[in-house]
């Protein structure tokens, strides 16, 4: 299982890959902040706050995409979980 899932993505990049809102497919920004159920990108400097619950996401042009739905955990909390290889 790729490590990704468990490390902080403070300060990582993200590309949103898939989103039940289409405006958001494409869209890439650095992590800001992250709580259990959003996470707040800088896209060319401005703050913008995503729900995990609704993007799948790659990080730092990783090959793995993260489904958001499945990483609805408190960052602290997340790092530390086993996740099942999908």
């Amino acid at each position: 299982m790729d490590t990704t899932y468990n490390q902080s993505w403070l300060g990582r990049t993200i590309a949103i890959v898939d989103s039940t809102d289409p405006t958001l497919i494409g869209r890439t920004g650095m992590v800001e902040d992250e709580s259990k159920q959003t996470i707040q990108i800088n896209e060319n400097g401005k703050i913008i706050t995503l729900g995990k619950s609704s993007i799948s996401f790659s990080i730092d042009g990783s090959t793995t995409v993260i489904q958001g739905a499945l990483v609805n955990q408190r960052p602290e909390d997340r790092i530390h979980r086993k996740y099942r290889k999908a």
